[in-house]
């Protein structure tokens, strides 16, 4: 698919999504949503693709939800209109849910700021990097709203109810070093050049495990968040009833026992 906002390349399994709405900062309008909910639908249904990593091509990571945009599609007026909004803009919400939903691991890398609908759009990635100059904000009672696109349940599981309440209710910039204390980022990196390697790095070394493997391990700790230890645990083993049969698992077996690195082809 061609995307107006969107670079996309791909090398050796990984592939790097790229936000480009340069000139708004990556302001979510709609139309960015939707292209990052076929993306990453997209790329959950390509078998060589393994890992994604998510960065900005802009000099931040996101200023947030574009509210010219947001305004012009009647977000911003009267109540009436305001009730057509979980159904004429099902792609705001749909993006986040797009990329956790994604079967491939995703990593976010994060530079500059990171505000409101940004912050959505990471908190929906399994794991997170970023630069020393990243701050992040979860704006929206700024703007006198609330977060809407999954943040305030997705954050609770990533940094806890404490820190997600502090940053829902404060809406101030958090520091690079106060969120890696958070848990929300992995590492905290100079520049970006410097991050991107560290995302980079992190994909290699989710390469070194079995493809399937990784992609059904992320399918259970989603459905295990919402679920009672037995029934994650019984979502596990149907998933391993499949992984069993696989070429991949069979390869790990024999690589063990001849006790050399086993060759993945996510088959």
């Amino acid at each position: 698919m061609a995307y107006k906002w969107i670079e996309l390349t791909v090398s050796d399994h990984v592939a790097e999504v790229a936000l480009n709405r340069t000139d708004r900062l990556n302001a979510l309008s709609y139309e960015l949503a939707t292209e990052i909910t076929d993306i990453f639908r997209e790329l959950s249904d390509k078998e060589e693709i393994w890992v994604i990593i998510l960065k900005s091509n802009a000099r931040i990571f996101s200023a947030g939800l574009d509210l010219v945009d947001a305004a012009s599609r009647g977000l911003i007026g009267s109540p009436k209109a305001l009730l057509d909004i979980p159904s004429r803009e099902k792609n705001i919400f749909e993006c986040c849910h797009a990329i956790e939903e994604c079967k491939k691991p995703v990593i976010a890398a994060v530079h500059g700021m990171c505000v409101g609908a940004g912050l959505d759009i990471i908190s929906a990635c399994d794991l997170r990097v970023c630069t020393e100059d990243a701050t992040f904000s979860l704006r929206e009672a700024r703007i006198g709203i609330c977060a809407d696109m999954g943040v305030l349940q997705r954050l609770p599981f990533i940094i806890g109810q404490a820190n997600t309440r502090y940053m829902a209710y404060t809406g101030r910039f958090f520091s690079a070093s106060e969120v890696e204390k958070m848990g929300l980022v992995l590492s905290v990196y100079p520049d970006r050049n410097a991050m991107l390697e560290g995302a980079r790095k992190i994909a290699e070394e989710i390469k070194e495990s079995a493809p399937l493997a990784v992609q059904s391990t992320k399918e259970v700790l989603n459905f295990s968040r919402f679920v009672s230890v037995k029934d994650g645990i019984a979502y596990a083993v149907h998933k391993n009833m499949v992984l069993l049969a696989t070429a991949d698992c069979r390869e790990a077996m024999t690589a063990f026992m001849e006790k050399r690195k086993p060759v993945f082809k996510g088959e």
